[in-house]
């Protein structure tokens, strides 16, 4: 597993997700699993077998999410540059097939929200861009065809 690199806003929010799914989520599983076992007979227990995998399923989560929190590293801005794409850039683009202008920042997984433009690294689109410069073409293979991107601005 490499690094995960994010801003200081990603780092706290993952954090607080753990520390919320710890604190919450883990000791209303408890419950369950208490309240069913109470029912009697564990082996035709059908709540007490949901509860167990949800309790299993809870922790698979927390255990991945404090992996990625070990493994991140926090970029302040100063350290992002500017000169060519990388992770934690906003890419403003211009779409040379429909003319449309479109803007990704590019972040880690875990920061990823496509309804606010957030973009992982890992994707297509953004490993496509990575290391192009302002006026470079970058043609991305995505599942519906080839996208044709123009770069105009790369702003931290």
């Amino acid at each position: 597993m490499g690094y995960y690199y994010m801003t200081q806003e990603g780092y706290d929010a993952l954090n607080n997700t753990i520390k919320q799914l710890e604190a919450e989520e883990r000791p209303k599983v408890t419950q369950q699993i208490a309240e069913a076992r109470d029912k009697g007979d564990l082996s035709e227990n059908a709540e007490y077998d949901a509860a167990k995998e949800a309790q299993a399923h809870l922790e698979d989560k927390i255990a991945m999410l404090k992996a990625q929190l070990g493994n991140a590293r926090v970029l302040e801005p100063s350290q992002i540059k500017t000169d060519e794409v990388q992770i934690l850039n906003h890419v403003r683009l211009l779409n040379k097939k429909k003319g449309e202008e479109k803007s990704y920042y590019i972040v880690s997984d875990a920061e990823a929200n496509f309804k606010e433009n957030k973009i992982s690294v890992n994707t297509p689109i953004a490993k496509g861009l990575l290391g192009k410069k302002v006026g470079d073409i970058a043609e991305i293979q995505v599942p519906a065809g080839t996208l044709v991107f123009e770069i105009l601005e790369i702003t931290r």
